[in-house]
């Protein structure tokens, strides 16, 4: 979203107060009159610049040109179905994570460890067996009752059964601690990671339901619904009328007169009569060349200090375009 000024490149049809002398000083004599620094420019608005977060088709409009719109009040939706397919498969992800996480919590179920404990006891009952047989075998070779293969066969079956029943311990205690500490943080962080690309996700989906993040007067609709847009691209328009501006142009001998707050009258042609207040709220700090369009080739190269005076505008009378005059009011010295 980004923040601009209505109408900068037409500041200033800068009428003949510039013309002739830019801004001039009107100085009036007698007791309790005042001097006032007087120019003309032209009446801009803030104006906000609101973007579609996601790219997508335009399902629908709810603002037309110069139609208000309040601050969250709902401008354009953004086609999200994607976004929602994409969201349960990211849910399903989630729930896999936790599922696993669960498992290495919990450990083996009670009745894979009884099996193990199972295993284990036979595995014990067979070594006690080879190394019985081993025993007999090497007695028995050392008074000639058997063979030197026989008791070479017995020492192989006990090395066997012993590893046998040293693998079984091992499975054993795998199933009663069936994850390490390390295994136990990766499937966290895999649920992290899964949660968040779902969340992800569900902000994408709201941002698919564009509000107004001011309140103002819709001035501008570049896009029309079942239109494609990608992220930023800019679907409305909004002007902030209730306060408006008029930006002036001062010599820098005027400029030590003019003070932040000071006051204003302003005047439009289209409002005969009527006198706006407002104040000063931005002086310049560098010198500018006299805008382009001012009439004359001798003012367009004098240097002068930008001076903008800030109206309330609460019932719109003052709109972006229009031509004002301006008397900054000084005090009397």
């Amino acid at each position: 979203m980004r923040t601009h000024t209505h109408g900068r490149p037409q500041v200033l049809p800068i009428v003949a107060a510039l013309a002739a002398g830019a801004v001039t000083l009107s100085a009036c004599s007698g007791p309790g009159r005042v001097r006032g620094i007087e120019g003309s420019g032209t009446i801009e608005a803030r104006e906000v610049s609101v973007a579609s977060k996601i790219g997508g088709q335009v399902l629908e409009i709810r603002a037309e040109e110069g139609s208000r719109a309040g601050k969250g009040d709902v401008l354009v939706l953004i086609d999200h179905e994607t976004l929602d397919i994409q969201l349960r498969q990211a849910e399903a992800g989630v729930a896999l994570a936790e599922a696993q996480l669960l498992l290495l919590r919990k450990g083996a179920r009670a009745e894979d460890i009884r099996q193990g404990e199972e295993t284990l006891l036979q595995a014990g009952a067979n070594l006690k067996v080879a190394a019985d047989d081993a025993r007999r075998m090497r007695e028995l070779a050392a008074r000639g009752s058997v063979t030197p293969k026989q008791r070479d066969d017995a020492e192989a079956r006990l090395v066997v059964t012993r590893a046998q029943e040293a693998s079984a311990k091992e499975a054993l205690s795998k199933l009663k601690q069936l994850a390490r500490p390390e295994e136990i943080g990766a499937a966290e962080a895999r649920l992290a990671q899964a949660v968040a690309a779902a969340d992800l996700l569900r902000k994408m989906i709201v941002d698919g339901t564009v509000v107004s993040p001011v309140a103002g007067i819709v001035t501008r609709r570049p896009v029309e619904a079942g239109e494609l847009v990608s992220p930023g691209t800019t679907v409305l328009t909004i002007s902030e009328l209730d306060r408006v501006h008029v930006m002036l142009f001062v010599t820098e001998k005027e400029l030590g007169r003019v003070r932040l707050g000071g006051e204003a009258d302003v005047t439009i042609d289209a409002a005969p009569g009527r006198v706006f207040k407002g104040r000063v709220t931005f002086i310049s700090p560098e010198a500018e060349f006299t805008p382009k369009n001012i009439q004359t080739k001798e003012d367009r190269v004098k240097l002068v200090f930008g001076v903008k005076v800030e109206i309330p505008n609460p019932d719109g009378a003052l709109k972006p375009g229009l031509p004002a005059d301006a008397v900054i009011v000084l005090e009397e010295r």
